[in-house]
């Protein structure tokens, strides 16, 4: 979600949102899902073997709106834009991630979403990336996984088929 946003933004001028913006989401960095698996590696296997973990913070849940706030203070000129007819969107995804914090104590997240923002777009502006880039299947996982079907390179199964 803060991907696709921050990217519109860069690309675009424009912070799209496709619902309402009230619709809830949690948001992790990728660097702080690796610290959970290195703090799950090391902890005691009575602590975590059959346990299911939310991998994050609590205070890092955020409506999708706010998301856009974020990222219209980071991206210099952008502005936030509702897509017309966008209703309230039925996945709201609040999480609790007490749980990880009381099993893994020295789980400790270092990013939150401004910071991820932050990083995002250092990242799109190093790489020059382009609006086709966000709407196409280089980075649209359904786009991309249509493509690879219709070329060959994966069977129904979405298994990688050997050339």
């Amino acid at each position: 979600m803060l991907n696709n946003l921050v990217a519109w933004a860069y690309t675009k001028g424009c912070v799209h949102i496709k619902s309402d913006g009230t619709p809830w989401r949690p948001i992790v960095h990728v660097e702080d899902i690796a610290r959970a698996f290195l703090a799950a590696l090391m902890a005691p296997r009575e602590v975590v073997h059959n346990q299911t973990l939310n991998v994050g913070q609590t205070d890092e849940n955020y409506r999708i709106r706010e998301l856009a706030e974020i990222v219209r203070q980071i991206v210099p000129g952008s502005r936030v834009e509702y897509a017309q007819g966008g209703g309230p969107d039925p996945r709201c995804y609040r999480v609790d991630f007490s749980k990880i914090h009381r099993l893994l104590p020295e789980f400790k997240p270092q990013w939150n979403a401004r910071r991820g923002a932050e990083d995002l777009h250092a990242a799109y502006r190093s790489v020059g990336l382009v609006f086709e880039d966000c709407e196409g299947p280089r980075f649209k996982r359904i786009d991309h996984l249509k493509r690879l079907l219709a070329t060959g390179r994966v069977d129904t199964t979405l298994r990688l088929r050997t050339m």
